[in-house]
């Protein structure tokens, strides 16, 4: 009878999850690891608007604000910088490709999708987020 050897994913990043849940039948605590860390640190940047964090007060994209403009080229350039800048200043672990806004003006409503690659893999990955003002 031959043993196979386990095959070990290399962790190059990992952060606890956002619930601070726990691993089922264990008291660990549950984490994301690689592209989802990174997913993960990328979403809760894009809603978090400047002010928000306590002792952190620069860090934020500010796009619920901009949710209640009127949505012309103008404001859509606007939340593409934004959101630009700040995943580049505040997630060191991905390199940003493209950040994609389409507004839908009926209902209110923005998707921004995120193209990034994390810094040790050569794969892109997505991250599409749907916004929607709430009166």
């Amino acid at each position: 009878m031959s043993l196979t050897p386990r095959t070990r994913t290399t962790e190059f990043f990992s952060d606890f999850d956002s619930n601070l849940g726990q691993v089922p039948g264990r008291t660990d605590l549950s984490r994301k690891v690689n592209e989802n860390a990174v997913r993960e640190s990328i979403r809760h940047l894009v809603s978090t608007d400047r002010g928000e964090r306590l002792f952190q007060p620069d860090i934020g994209c500010d796009i619920r604000g901009s949710l209640f403009e009127n949505m012309d080229p103008n404001t859509m350039l606007i939340l593409k910088e934004n959101i630009t800048q700040t995943i580049r200043t505040y997630e060191p672990r991905c390199e940003l490709k493209d950040v994609l806004i389409n507004s839908d003006i009926d209902n209110n409503a923005v998707s921004v999708k995120i193209i990034f690659s994390v810094i040790n893999t050569n794969r892109n990955s997505s991250l599409t987020i749907d916004l929607t003002r709430v009166r």
